[in-house]
């Protein structure tokens, strides 16, 4: 009897994307590009360290691109979803739909 239910391929679940805070960055930033540090801020729930910190893996991946200047005199970073990242955010999501089915 053939074995008719596909094989799982967990390899293809980018790790760096698939934490929930990760996700959801990318996520956001897929549909909103560049999106303000404060932005991203309000959409996770999250603290200002535990955001910059997954900005800065995300960043290390090469899925972000952070750009710090200023509006006005105030002091922005805007996070940018890099092509290799919308690329990585695409296979991503192909995983996770062949996982699901």
């Amino acid at each position: 009897m053939a074995d008719t239910e596909p094989d799982i391929n967990l390899d293809a679940i980018d790790d760096v994307i698939h934490g929930r805070l990760r996700l959801g960055i990318m996520a956001y930033l897929s549909a909103v590009n560049p999106a303000s540090f404060p932005e991203l801020l309000e959409k996770t729930g999250t603290s200002n360290g535990n955001l910059s910190t997954h900005l800065t893996k995300l960043e290390t991946a090469g899925y972000v691109r952070q750009e710090k200047g200023y509006k006005g005199k105030r002091p922005q970073t805007l996070v940018h979803l890099t092509e290799k990242g919308r690329n990585a955010w695409i296979k991503y999501l192909n995983a996770m739909k062949a996982l699901l089915g």
